[in-house]
C-alpha cells in the first residue's frame, strides 16, 4: 500500500506544477458557467419557474460541476497512459514490482485530486460572490454537506475505475481514439455534466439510473444543491459502492485478459 501512496504522491505534487494551465482553464470555466447560469435563467422566466430543479438548485449544480470538473468527468483521461499503450513503454512499466492496475488507478487518482484544489477554490470564491440571482448557495445543512462529501469521493473512485476500463479496453485495439471519443462522450452527457439529470424524460432517466453514469457527478451535487433529500441519499450511496466495487472488478479482470496478450514490437 506504501508504494501506491507514493504513486499518488508523486503524481498530485506533479500536478501542481501546472499553474498556468489551471488559471486559463479558470476564466474559460468562469465564463461557461455564467453562460449556462443566463440560459437557465431564461428557460426558467419562460417557463414559468415550471421546472424539475428549482432555479437556486440549478445554479449551484452548475458552480459545483465547474468548480470539480477535474475531478468527475472522464474526457480528460491521462494521455500519458494512452500513449504507454500504443508506443510500446508499458514494458517499463511491466518491469515494476507493482500491480499495474493499482499503480494507474492511484496516478490517476492524485493528478485529478491536484488539478481540482487548484481551480476549485477560485471557482467557488467567485461563486459565491456573484450577483444574487446567479450566485451559489451554501448547503442545506452540515449533514448533508458531509454527505455531499463521502458522495463526491465515491463519485471520483467510479469515475476512476470507468476511466481504467477504458485504458484497458486500449489493449485490445489499434487506437485509443475510437474507445475514447465514443465512451466518454456517451458518459459526459449520461453523467449530468451536459445538463442535470433531472431534466431527462421520466422514461429515459429510469434506464440511466440503472447505469454508473448516474452516480458520478450527479448525486453529490443535487445532494448539496438540496434537490436531493432524505432516504434516498442513502440507497443512492449504496448504489455507488455497488457500481465502484463493480466497475474496479471489471477493470482487473480486463488487465489480467491484457496482460496475458501483450506483444510489444521492436526494441
Amino acid at each position: 500500500m506504501k508504494k501506491y501512496y507514493c504513486f499518488f504522491k508523486l503524481r498530485f505534487a506533479a500536478g501542481l506544477q501546472y499553474r498556468m494551465a489551471s488559471v486559463t482553464a479558470l476564466t474559460t470555466q468562469l465564463i461557461w458557467g455564467l453562460m449556462e447560469c443566463l440560459a437557465y435563467k431564461a428557460i426558467a422566466e419562460a417557463s414559468g419557474g415550471n421546472l424539475p430543479m428549482n432555479y437556486s438548485s440549478i445554479v449551484t449544480y452548475i458552480w459545483l460541476k465547474e468548480a470539480l470538473l477535474a475531478l468527475c468527468n472522464t474526457w480528460a483521461a491521462d494521455n500519458e497512459l494512452f500513449a504507454m499503450i500504443t508506443n510500446g513503454n508499458i514494458a517499463y512499466e511491466l518491469c515494476r514490482p507493482v500491480s499495474i492496475y493499482s499503480m494507474w488507478f492511484s496516478r490517476t487518482i492524485g493528478a485529478r485530486i491536484a488539478e481540482a484544489i487548484m481551480r476549485c477554490i477560485p471557482v467557488l470564491l467567485c461563486a459565491f460572490l456573484m450577483p444574487k440571482a446567479y450566485r451559489m448557495s451554501l448547503p442545506v445543512n452540515g449533514v448533508s454537506f458531509l454527505l455531499f462529501l463521502l458522495t463526491l469521493f465515491l463519485a471520483l473512485g467510479i469515475t476512476v475505475t470507468f476511466c481504467m476500463i477504458v485504458y484497458m479496453l486500449c489493449f485490445f485495439t489499434i487506437s485509443p481514439q475510437g474507445w475514447r471519443m465514443v465512451m466518454t462522450g456517451a458518459v459526459d452527457f449520461l453523467s449530468g455534466n451536459i445538463i442535470p439529470l433531472p431534466f431527462f424524460p421520466k422514461k429515459y432517466l429510469f434506464l440511466v439510473e440503472m447505469s454508473p453514469f448516474a452516480y458520478m457527478q450527479n448525486i453529490p451535487f443535487r445532494i448539496y444543491s438540496g434537490d436531493l433529500a432524505g432516504g434516498e441519499i442513502y440507497q443512492c450511496i449504496l448504489k455507488q459502492i455497488f457500481w465502484l466495487v463493480t466497475l474496479m472488478f471489471l477493470g482487473i479482470v480486463l488487465w489480467k485478459q491484457a496482460e496475458r496478450r501483450i506483444i510489444i514490437q521492436g526494441g
